[in-house]
């Protein structure tokens, strides 16, 4: 089992920063795939992205490339999303998940933490 906590949500600006934070505990972090997803009212789950155990290889979708940024400290069992240059449409609840297999596909993580709310006003 792996254990997932966000933090790091808040209410910021269009054009402002936010930085989450995924910490785990459990299982051996180091073993996962990381990945952020984010769910907007009314709206499915959708990825963000993933990023490899070892922390060289990224994925992103399309809306958020050049703005977000994922990384991971598996010294310190954490993941983390750097967004930057917010938009209102990236306001959603942010969850960060672990698999063993890399992709963008929801279902492929095992474990999920409780969420993190970002709220980008206009």
């Amino acid at each position: 089992q792996v254990q997932l906590l966000e933090s790091g949500g808040g209410l910021v600006q269009a054009g402002g920063s936010l930085r989450l934070s995924c910490a785990a505990s459990g299982r051996t972090f180091i073993r996962y795939v990381m990945g952020w997803f984010r769910q907007a009212p009314g709206k499915e789950r959708e990825f963000v992205a993933a990023i490899n155990w070892l922390g060289d290889i990224t994925y992103y979708t399309d809306s958020v490339k050049g703005r977000f940024t994922i990384s991971r400290d598996n010294a310190k069992n954490t993941g983390y999303l750097q967004m930057n240059s917010l938009k209102p449409e990236d306001t959603a609840v942010y969850y960060c998940a672990a698999s063993n297999a890399y992709g963008p596909t929801a279902a492929a993580y095992d474990y999920w933490g409780q969420g993190t709310q970002v709220t980008v006003s206009s």
